[in-house]
């Protein structure tokens, strides 16, 4: 879920504009020979449930999930409306979050969120996690995500804000 957690009302951008112009429709997401992403919804919840149950110490030692309130134990039933939360969102077009699934065997190894920043200087706030089992593809997801957004999406040069990986 991280930090997209807010009530609606509270997702509009900081910097007062549009998060994305009107009629706006997502790119297609990027694919490697390790990964691919798709829009996260009510479909993936008992595997979205089993990727982050198993890495929760893991994704809170992620850069961009500093702040320790996501991940945290749940039910299934929560995580199930949370994916439908997200499933609203993506639809409305107030935030986007991707599954990532291996290329391998198509199971759930993580989720991406782009969503409008709390910070009046950037247009959006991307954050990515990996599974525990699979934390050697993270700087991969991330540089992969960091150009689709950059060069896809309708964020202004340097207003994106996606913590790097080493």
């Amino acid at each position: 879920m991280a930090d997209d957690d807010r009530p609606d009302t509270e997702l509009a951008p900081a910097h007062g504009g549009p998060f994305v112009p009107p009629g706006f429709l997502p790119p297609g997401p990027p694919r490697t020979s390790t990964f691919w992403l798709e829009p996260l919804g009510p479909e993936h919840n008992e595997a979205d449930y089993a990727a982050w149950t198993s890495s929760i110490e893991h994704i809170h030692a992620t850069p961009g999930f500093p702040d320790g309130d996501w991940p945290h134990p749940m039910p299934l039933e929560e995580n199930l409306a949370d994916l439908h939360m997200h499933a609203d969102h993506f639809a409305r077009g107030i935030g986007y979050t991707y599954t990532v699934r291996s290329t391998a065997d198509d199971d759930v190894i993580g989720c991406v969120y782009i969503y409008p920043s709390k910070d009046a200087e950037m247009d959006v706030r991307v954050t990515s996690w990996v599974r525990v089992s699979h934390a050697e593809l993270d700087a991969e997801l991330w540089r992969s995500v960091n150009e689709w957004v950059v060069a896809a999406w309708p964020f202004r040069p340097g207003r994106v804000e996606y913590t790097p990986r080493s």
